[in-house]
C-alpha cells in the first residue's frame, strides 16, 4: 500500500510524552503561499495542496501534529525551552525511502511559548528562506524551506510587521537541546528511548558499537566538524549557534541573525544580541566543540555505572572534534585553491593566505577569484609560493581550472539581501526573486557579475542582523 503524504503515524511519537506535546497550529487570517520551493517539493515528492494547509489553518486528514520539549544552553546559560512557535505537523517519507520532519513555524503558541506570541514576521522567514538555499546549492547540509505563507496578521516586535509562517523540512528536529531536556528529566529510561531512537533515525551503524552512546557522541562530532568547516569556508556566520540550534543530524538550523562575511575578519559578528563576540566567525569551531561537549555531559548516564570511567569515554570521543575540523578545514580550503593532495606544508600556505586577507581587510570570497584569474597584487610573493606548489599537480591552469568548481563567484551579500528583504516584506519580491534565482547558480561563470558578486562599496556599514522572535 502506498501511503500518502503524512498518513504514516509520527515515529518521534513512540517517544516518552516528556519530549512532545500534541499541538494544532493555530489557524491564521488569511493564509497565502508568497514563496514555494518547487525543486523540493519535487525532490521529496510533497504536493502543492492548499495555502490553508501550509498556514496551518487546516490540518490534512491522518496527520499528528506536535510541539517538541527541548532545553538549550543559549549564550552559555542554561534554560528550558520547546517548541514556542513551531509544530511538526508530521514525518513524511520521500520517493528515495529518506523520512524527514516537515514543520510549520511561526504557527502560534504552544505550551512551550514562555510568554511569546508564537508566531514570526514575514522578513526572518525570508531570510531562511534565501539564505538556507544559498547553502543548499554551495553544498553545505541544512534544514530548507519548502514555503513561506503570508498569514494575513500583523506581528508586533520592535514595530508592527507583516506575520508570515515557513514550512521547513529537516532530516529531524533532534537538537544537542533536546538531549540537554532528556538528561535533565533524571530519567535514564527516557535518555536512552532518545539516544537510540536518534541512532536508528541518522547513525543506525552506532547500534552496534559497545558503547552506543560514545559511538554517537564520536559521529556527531564527525558530522559538526565537517559541517562547521564547509561553512567558514563560503565566509559564513550562523550567528546564534546555542545548543538548542545544532542538529543532530549535522544539518544547519536556525537563521536568524547568519549573515555571510564580506572582508575576512574573524572576528565578524552580525547579530544584534552577540555584543561579546561570542559567536563570531572564528569562533564557531571553538564553540561547535563547547556544544558537543555539553552533549557528552547529557549521554553520560549512559556510558558506563563509573563516573570516571564515563567520563574518560566521553572525553575520548569529544577529542575526535579538533582533530576531525582540522582535516576538514585543510581539505575545504586545499579544494578551494585547486590543491589535489594535502601534504606537509599546504597548512602553512593556507595560513599565509587567510592572513594576508586579514590584514589587508581583503573580501574573502572575491580573493579567491582573483587568484583564478589571475596575479593580484597584494599577493604576489604568495601567489609565486602557491605556484610553486601546484605545479606538480598538473601545473598553473590545472589549479585554475579546480578552483573555478570549487569557488562561488556570488553569496548572499548583506548589502544585496536586506534591501530584497525590506522591498519582499513590502510587498515587492523583484528584487528578492532575482537574488534567489542567482544564488541557485553560484559558480556560474558565464553572466556578468552583478551585486552579489562584489563586496559592498566602501564605507558600508556592517549589516546587524536580528532573531526575529
Amino acid at each position: 500500500m502506498t501511503i500518502g503524504f503524512l498518513e504514516e503515524q509520527a515515529t518521534y511519537l513512540e517517544l516518552p510524552e516528556a519530549l512532545w506535546v500534541h499541538q494544532m497550529p493555530v489557524p491564521v487570517k488569511d493564509p497565502s503561499v508568497v514563496c514555494w520551493n518547487e525543486a523540493l517539493a519535487s525532490e521529496a515528492g510533497i504536493p502543492r495542496l492548499t495555502d490553508a494547509v501550509w498556514g496551518g489553518s487546516k490540518v490534512i486528514g491522518g496527520s499528528t501534529p506536535f510541539s517538541q520539549a527541548y532545553a538549550g544552553h543559549q549564550f552559555g546559560g542554561f534554560t528550558i525551552l520547546g517548541d514556542g512557535r513551531a509544530v511538526v505537523l508530521g514525518e513524511h517519507i520521500c520517493p528515495d525511502g529518506r523520512r524527514i520532519d516537515v514543520q510549520l513555524k511561526g504557527s502560534g503558541r504552544t505550551p512551550f511559548s514562555r510568554g511569546g506570541d508564537g508566531r514570526a514576521a514575514l522578513g526572518p522567514m525570508l531570510r531562511e528562506y534565501l539564505i538556507s538555499e544559498a547553502l543548499h546549492y554551495l553544498g553545505i547540509p541544512t534544514t530548507r524551506s519548502l514555503a513561506v505563507v503570508r498569514t494575513g496578521e500583523a506581528v508586533h516586535r520592535e514595530q508592527s510587521q507583516p506575520g508570515a509562517l515557513m514550512v521547513r523540512v529537516a532530516e529531524s528536529h533532534l537538537r544537542v537541546g533536546t538531549f540537554e531536556f532528556a538528561a535533565q528529566t533524571q530519567d535514564t529510561s527516557t535518555l536512552e528511548a532518545l539516544l537510540m531512537y536518534a541512532i536508528e533515525r541518522h547513525m543506525p551503524e552506532c547500534a552496534a558499537a559497545e558503547i552506543p552512546a560514545a559511538a554517537f557522541l564520536q559521529e556527531c562530532c564527525r558530522r559538526q566538524a565537517a559541517l562547521i568547516a564547509k561553512w567558514m569556508s563560503v565566509g559564513f556566520v550562523h550567528g546564534v549557534m546555542n545548543t538548542d540550534n545544532m542538529a543532530i543530524s549535522g544539518e544547519t538550523i536556525d537563521y536568524g541573525p547568519c549573515a555571510f562575511m564580506d572582508e575576512m575578519d574573524v572576528g565578524t559578528v552580525f547579530s544584534s544580541i552577540d555584543r561579546q563576540g561570542r559567536y563570531a566567525y572564528g569562533n564557531q569551531p571553538q564553540i561547535a566543540h563547547w556544544n558537543l561537549a555539553v552533549l557528552a555531559s547529557a549521554l553520560l548516564p549512559l556510558m558506563g555505572d563509573d563516573t570516571g570511567k564515563a567520563e574518560g569515554i566521553a572525553t575520548e570521543a569529544l577529542d575526535v572534534f579538533p582533530k576531525e575540523f582540522a582535516q576538514s578545514w585543510r581539505k575545504e580550503m586545499a579544494r578551494k585553491l585547486g590543491i589535489v593532495n594535502v601534504r606537509e606544508g599546504d597548512d602553512g600556505l593556507i595560513d599565509d593566505f587567510l592572513e594576508i586577507l586579514q590584514r589587508h581587510h581583503l573580501d574573502f570570497t572575491s580573493t579567491f577569484l582573483e587568484v583564478e584569474d589571475g596575479c593580484p597584487e597584494h599577493l604576489k610573493k604568495w601567489v609565486a609560493d602557491w605556484e610553486a606548489r601546484v605545479r606538480s599537480e598538473g601545473g598553473v591552469e590545472a589549479a585554475r581550472e579546480r578552483m573555478r568548481t570549487a569557488n562561488p563567484v556570488v553569496i548572499p551579500r548583506n548589502h544585496v539581501v536586506e534591501p530584497a528583504l525590506e522591498s519582499a516584506s513590502a510587498g515587492d519580491f523583484r528584487t528578492f526573486n532575482e537574488v534567489l534565482a542567482e544564488i541557485k547558480d553560484p559558480m556560474n561563470r558565464e553572466r556578468e557579475r552583478g551585486d552579489l558578486a562584489k563586496p559592498p562599496p566602501p564605507g558600508t556599514p556592517r549589516v546587524t542582523t536580528y532573531c526575529g522572535t
